[in-house]
């Protein structure tokens, strides 16, 4: 069965403490998430092991993919379904080789980039973007457009789209027109006052 890449929800360690994050891994599954993504660029790797391990434990609970991003170490230490790699982090190929058996997500913020990856091991999913301007990742590449989204959706046909980069309920109507597989969030859904309502706007106008 193919996963449901529709709505990811990067889980920081800095944004969601520990206490809190049983109880936001279950408002984010009432409201339609399907994968939790973790990511503690600024946290401690024996802290981020020990915060995978309980991330992974409440996906599992709540029949959701557990992603980690960058780090196929932590992945691997706590279990994870998979890994998100950016263009600078560790290779697709060389993930393939040590973690054949993990999923596999992709950066890409342009056609180049893309004709790029295309070169070696093709991964589960892309995560495009930003689509639109952002705060919540410092090292987040030139923003690019829906039309940019659309571009890169369309050169590389059956590769599931998954959208970063600013989107919100107000927007993300014209993301799921552009066709891609899922969007991806981080202060749209962490910061918002009621997680499950915010999942469920994020869901409107899916295909």
């Amino acid at each position: 069965m193919r996963p449901d890449w529709s709505l990811h929800v990067l889980v920081d360690p800095a944004t969601i403490p520990l206490a809190r994050m049983p109880a936001f891994v279950a408002e984010v599954a009432r409201g339609g998430a399907t994968v939790l993504q973790l990511r503690g660029k600024t946290t401690p790797i024996p802290e981020l092991v020990r915060y995978g391990e309980a991330l992974g434990e409440e996906a599992r609970r709540h029949g959701l993919l557990y992603l980690v991003n960058d780090r196929l170490d932590v992945a691997l230490a706590t279990g994870a379904d998979g890994v998100h790699v950016g263009q600078e982090d560790l290779p697709p190929a060389a993930v393939r080789r040590v973690a054949p058996g993990l999923l596999l997500g992709l950066s890409v913020g342009s056609l180049e980039e893309l004709a790029r990856s295309r070169t070696g091991p093709a991964p589960d999913y892309l995560g495009v973007g930003p689509v639109f301007p952002t705060g919540s990742k410092a090292d987040a590449g030139p923003v690019i457009g829906v039309e940019g989204l659309r571009a890169i959706a369309a050169a590389w046909p059956g590769m599931p789209v998954v959208a970063i980069g600013g989107i919100q309920p107000a927007n993300v109507a014209a993301v799921w027109a552009a066709g891609v597989a899922g969007v991806a969030v981080i202060s749209a859904v962490s910061t918002a006052a009621d997680p499950e309502a915010a999942c469920r706007a994020l869901l409107q106008g899916r295909p």
